[in-house]
């Protein structure tokens, strides 16, 4: 019988416990677990690993498309996950992956957990081992690697030989961590690259590409950036790809906004890179089959819509830091240019992040935010995250629950069709979906 989602919880609760700290970034840890399992990171398919600020998850929900469509087995790692543990691991098959089933979930953390035997380890990290152990196990044509934070520290960071590495938008995210400018946050990221591989690069600021390019330099890595080695656009609503192997022009990606076309062709760059091959109609079937929920993903025919006025346009977004909520409020500028809706914000977000950097992208859209509190250690509360909206002049006021923010928007609203934006964090987005119902596949 499969073990139950509790009992999966109850494990990483105990492995939560291992170290005093949810976040201690070294690489000791890993490099000691890992040799005491063999070195399964030796044993993994060509590896496609994803590091940035934003855009690294949609990029990498992109580069499984395009493979998939393709034929290919993916493995997928990624983090946070929105609702189950078991969607940080998607293990490839014929015909499209799987996410793991909860008995080998189970068994491979508690497998962690004895091999580990009570030293000190980070959660992460010994999820992370975990992932390797069951890519290891499990035949693929490719292990597509997320970067958790940062990446020089991150855990990922122990593949010494990707089939390329990416590097998606660099913006300020995690100070207290990766540094309080864009070049010591740059440098983070860029401390994936390996000596002698290749790298994939989104658009970056100047100063940003400065500190690739230069790590580039020492680790003698070819880079393959955007805008300069390939393009990717949107023109006349088309997906327009072009490198030196031609252009593609396309159908637009089913993931919604201006910014997916960037991670459409970044993901495009990266698996071309990595030497898999990629036809026009791999790449029209996957940007019609793309999948990352809580990335402007609309909601409809749930619980949300129906405790909202009929009529209502409902879009979920996990952006959280100042360079998503520019790509945020500029999808919403061109939803507004094609349909024009009075916006409401339903809003929450983490004390560690910067809500005023994130919020103010959104002033000349004139929205009536309504902030919600949500479960999370870290959870800013809802009064605190109206003032910070209130200190540069955005109108905003506290709700006691998602549900009382639903019921406040119903009877404000009645029928004036609002388009009705649910962002702040992929934390709420995770009790979002969950109470609208929706599960993992």
């Amino acid at each position: 019988m499969p073990v139950a989602t509790t009992a999966i919880d109850e494990i990483l609760e105990r492995l939560t416990r291992l170290h005093p700290k949810k976040i201690d970034m070294s690489l000791a840890r890993m490099e000691r677990a890992l040799a005491s399992l063999g070195h399964p990171e030796k044993a993994l398919p060509p590896v496609i690993h994803v590091a940035g600020t934003n855009g690294k998850g949609s990029t990498s929900a992109f580069a499984r498309a395009f493979l998939e469509a393709s034929g290919k087995k993916v493995h997928v790692y990624t983090s946070p996950h929105l609702v189950r543990f078991h969607e940080r691991y998607r293990l490839g098959a014929e015909g499209g992956g799987r996410l793991v089933d909860d008995e080998t979930l189970a068994d491979v953390l508690l497998e962690m957990e004895r091999l580990n035997a009570g030293d000190p380890i980070t959660q992460f990290e010994i999820t992370t081992l975990a992932g390797f152990v069951l890519f290891s196990r499990h035949p693929a044509d490719a292990l597509i690697l997320e970067v958790g934070m940062g990446g020089r520290l991150d855990a990922t960071n122990v593949i010494d030989r990707p089939a390329v590495s990416v590097i998606t938008s660099v913006s300020m995210d995690h100070a207290d961590y990766l540094g309080d400018t864009i070049p010591k946050i740059a440098a983070e990221k860029a401390g994936i690259l390996k000596r002698g591989r290749p790298c994939v690069v989104s658009r970056q600021t100047p100063e940003a590409m400065a500190v690739i390019e230069a790590m580039a330099e020492r680790t003698r890595s070819r880079l393959s950036v955007s805008g300069l080695d390939w393009f990717a656009r949107e023109e006349n609503g088309r997906f327009v790809y072009q490198d030196d192997d031609g252009l593609i022009d396309a159908p637009p990606p089913k993931l919604i906004g201006r910014h997916q076309f960037e991670n459409a062709g970044t993901a495009l760059a990266a698996v071309k890179t990595a030497g898999f091959k990629v036809s026009e109609a791999d790449v029209v079937r996957g940007l019609a089959n793309v999948r990352w929920p809580a990335r402007l993903q609309r909601l409809a025919g749930g619980k949300i819509a129906a405790a909202l006025p009929a009529d209502s346009e409902i879009w979920l977004d996990g952006g959280h830091n100042p360079g998503g909520g520019e790509v945020l409020a500029e999808a919403i500028r061109g939803m507004n240019a094609r349909s024009p809706r009075p916006l409401v914000m339903l809003c929450g977000m983490l004390s560690t992040k910067d809500p005023r950097g994130f919020l103010e992208h959104f002033r000349d859209l004139s929205p009536d935010i309504l902030t919600v509190p949500f479960t999370y250690p870290v959870a800013l509360t809802a009064e605190a995250l109206s003032e910070a909206a209130g200190s540069i002049g955005l109108v905003a006021r506290p709700t006691k629950s998602l549900a009382s923010a639903l019921s406040e928007v119903a009877a404000k609203y009645g029928e004036a069709r609002p388009r009705v934006l649910i962002t702040g964090t992929l934390y709420l987005a995770g009790e979002v979906l969950a109470f609208d119902g929706w599960q993992p596949d």
